[in-house]
Formats: C-alpha cells, structure tokens, sequence
C-alpha cells in the first residue's frame, strides 16, 4: 500500500486518463471517479482503482473514496461538462468537488485555463495579469477559482494550475485533432487564426507529471495558490512547419470556416460556444512559468516534434528529430 493517494474527479476524460496514468507511474494510489467504465489502459494499472459515482454526489463519493482508503491527500477536479454547457453545469460539479476536498482535508487541483483574461488578454500572461469576466467563459472561471480561494477561511488547501489548449492525450477533442490534423491524410493544415501569431498549448503528458510534482509539494501548498504552466507558446506558422517535416511533404493551408461555424450555430449549441472562444486565435498569448519553476524546478517538457508525433496517429512512425524543437524565450 502506498502512502500516498490522489482522487481524480473524470477519470474517464483526456485530462483525467493522462493524470491517473502519470500519478500511478509516479507510485501514488489513484482512485479515478467516473461515471462510465474505465478505459483498460487504466483498468490494467495496479495502482489505479475505479470509483464509480456521479461527481455531483459529494455524498457518495465521499461515502466510497473513505471505503477505499483511509487517507486521501490531493483531490484532482478535472471534471469537464460539455462546451455549451459550462455556466450550468460546472459551478455545481466545483462545488461538489470542493466539498468533497474539504470533509477528505486533501488539496484540491484544478486545471485552469487563459479566459480568465478576457477578450483582450496581453500577450503575456503571469500572475499579475488582470482578469476580465467579458465573456460567458470568464465569468464561470473566475468565479470558480475565487470560490476556491474564499474557501482557504475554512480549511481548504487549493491550488489552479493554468495552462494552454490541451493537446496528446487519448481521444478525440482538442483543436490539433479536430482541425489542425483533422486532413492531414489529403494533406491539408487547418488552422484557426494567423499564422503569425504566438498561441499557448498544453502537451497533456507534460502537463499531468507537472500536476504530480505540484502535488508532491502539497506541504508548501497551505491556502489558495496559482501556478503558470508555460508548455509550448508557438506561432502556427512552425506548428505548420513542424508537420510538414514530420510528415516529409508540404501541406496546403486551409482556415478554419468561422462563418460556418457561427451560422451553425443557431441551430448546434457547441459550434456556437467554440465560435465565442474565436478571439483567442486572434491575440497572441503565452504563460509565465516564475512562480511554478520556483516550487518545482524546471517543468516537463516533450520537444514539440515528438509531442506532435506522439499525438496524431498518422505520424507515430515519423522520425523524431530533436533539432525541430522549438525553443520560445518568455
């Protein structure tokens, strides 16, 4: 039995899959909550046991993790509800997954991400920047986390960890999967914005072994805190690049029909909510890591080529050569 347990909420989704198999790999016991079976690549893992509940029950779930352990001490939300359905659907599961922390004394983790800032976000983004609730995603955002932080009066230890767009991972549901390498068969690059702009991304492996460190240093973590996690602030243009030459042919361009998308949705709910999200493909932007690298040192982090391979099934057998890393000075 190991002395160390974490709690992720959403165990079956992208983020929760690569948190569970990171934590487990790092030799923490895992209790993955979901409402839906595992998948095997979790199930086969030793260390990893299923909690299957409804995240909404803080009861239950309270009720089943005590069963399981008897002491859990990081409790991950990465729950996350449909696009268009967020500002009904997450304040309740943050509340459920903040009771829950609470009554286990663990420390409560949440993904964060840049719509905090708003419409007009600098390109910068650290610890200072201030946060605008000018869009409908903003305002749940920043209301969660400074529920969290309110909660810090009453015994909670928390802390947000923000990052970029999610990419790698199992599944579907990223921009690199669902555009940019949705045609890379017919040889074709799709894009979102410019090409020439700095945009923030998330390489998911990267991102939940930094979630482990943090965690690791839990005892320092007393109260409310937020941590940057820079991972790759590339432009399109080497993203674009970076392909080509994994893939050892040029790729023709292509936008992404925005038009389509916000006439859509009139009548999709989703297409509508990713079209609001359009500006961030038109302000550059990049995360300032400060204050994480002071907690934990330098953060993971996969050279781009290898992280793109290893995120597009039609490349996994593409050469990697390091020298396509990408190196972006803050």
């Amino acid at each position: 039995m190991t002395a160390k347990t974490v709690l992720i909420l959403g165990a079956a989704g992208r983020l929760g899959q690569t948190l569970a198999l990171a934590f487990a790999q790092a030799g923490w016991r895992v209790l993955a909550q979901a409402r839906k079976p595992l998948p095997a690549a979790l199930l086969k893992q030793p260390l990893i046991q299923a909690l299957p509940c409804d995240a909404l029950d803080s009861t239950v779930m309270l009720h089943l993790a005590r069963q399981a352990t008897a002491e859990v001490q990081v409790l991950i939300n990465a729950l996350n509800p449909p696009y268009h359905r967020w500002d009904t659907m997450l304040p309740p599961l943050a509340a459920s997954a903040q009771t829950t922390a609470l009554a286990l004394g663990a420390l409560l983790m949440l993904p964060g991400n840049v719509y905090n800032f708003g419409r007009d976000l600098p390109e910068r983004l650290d610890l200072s920047t201030a946060e605008r609730p000018d869009t409908p995603k903003a305002k749940v955002r920043i209301a969660l986390e400074a529920q969290m932080a309110a909660a810090a009066a009453q015994g909670l230890d928390s802390v947000v960890l923000r990052a970029g767009d999610f990419f790698g991972g199992s599944g579907p549901g990223t921009w690199l999967d669902m555009a940019m390498a949705s045609k890379l068969d017919q040889s074709i690059f799709v894009y979102p914005g410019p090409l020439n702009l700095v945009h923030a991304w998330a390489y998911l492996p990267d991102l939940a072994q930094t979630f482990v460190r943090v965690a690791e240093r839990r005892a320092q973590l007393r109260g409310h805190h937020r941590f940057h996690f820079a991972g790759h602030a590339v432009e399109g243009q080497v993203l674009l690049s970076t392909l080509e030459q994994l893939s050892a042919r040029p790729l023709k361009l292509r936008s992404l029909p925005w038009g389509l998308m916000k006439l859509g949705g009139l009548l999709i709910p989703t297409w509508r909510a990713v079209a609001e999200m359009r500006y961030l493909w038109d302000k550059p932007h990049r995360l300032i890591d400060t204050e994480l690298r002071a907690l934990i040192g330098e953060p993971p982090h996969t050279p781009l080529a290898q992280a793109l391979r290893d995120s597009i099934p039609a490349l996994q057998t593409a050469r990697f050569d390091p020298a396509l890393d990408v190196k972006v000075s803050p």
